[in-house]
């Protein structure tokens, strides 16, 4: 019977044995929605890099580059980290270098030590678990979090996710973001008001971000890392 782990923080990833498992990254505000919608709408493909001077680099590879530190875009940068900044189709068949404050950062940890990484947010949260559901490997998801501090977004999308897997674990967090999912779930915008990395966006007049980054299922895909770049898979 596969297992499923909740991972809270990346500094946390130490604990747990990676290998031969899946792992699927959340960053909800924003990284893991703005990389869904990203190449849901066209985008090719997207290297996720910790650095912003190697991000910068791919400029002169004729990448376009999308930089975020702290909630904000990063100076020089073609692109922050909004998931709305793609879903005019303007970026169609380009190329995407970025890294964010966390999940990016959450994603190169992984990387080196996974069998699969995937890539979950509420916008492919079904897509994401029907295809969790016909493979054979154990499940660790890592949320991101806020520079290594537990995020209440992330942890609400592992309690969805579980939920809608419904394989078996003897994960205490696991155990509790499912029943925090269960207490939010009607209402995850009003839920999540207080919530510190929500505050961090509102104070950058980004709520409109928020709102996407909580709808479900709004695309039907599948994101996993292939190589070192992500794209889309197959459900």
């Amino acid at each position: 019977m596969r297992k499923l782990e909740t991972c809270l923080s990346p500094e946390l990833i130490h604990l747990y044995d990676l290998k031969d498992k899946t792992v699927v990254m959340v960053d909800i505000f924003r990284a893991s929605s703005t990389m869904v919608t990203a190449l849901s709408s066209g985008v090719e493909s997207i290297i996720p890099v910790e650095d912003l001077e190697i991000c910068r680099s791919f400029k002169d590879k004729g990448w376009l580059i999308a930089g975020e530190r702290n909630g904000k875009k990063a100076e020089g940068f073609d692109l922050g980290n909004s998931p709305l900044a793609y879903l005019n189709g303007k970026y169609k068949g380009c190329k995407i270098a970025m890294t964010t404050t966390n999940g990016t950062k959450a994603l190169v940890l992984a990387k080196e030590y996974a069998k699969e990484i995937l890539i979950g947010s509420f916008l492919n949260l079904n897509a994401t678990a029907k295809y969790l559901k016909a493979q054979e490997n154990d499940v660790l998801i890592l949320c991101a979090g806020w520079k290594g501090k537990y995020n209440i977004e992330d942890a609400l999308f592992a309690g969805a996710l579980s939920l809608g897997l419904n394989f078996h674990h003897d994960c205490d967090a696991t155990m509790a973001m499912e029943t925090l999912y269960q207490t939010a779930e009607n209402n995850l915008l009003s839920f999540l008001k207080k919530a510190s990395h929500a505050k961090r966006l509102q104070n950058h007049q980004l709520e409109k971000d928020i709102d996407f980054c909580l709808a479900r299922n709004q695309f039907d895909t599948l994101v996993k890392l292939q190589g070192d770049q992500l794209k889309l898979g197959f459900v």
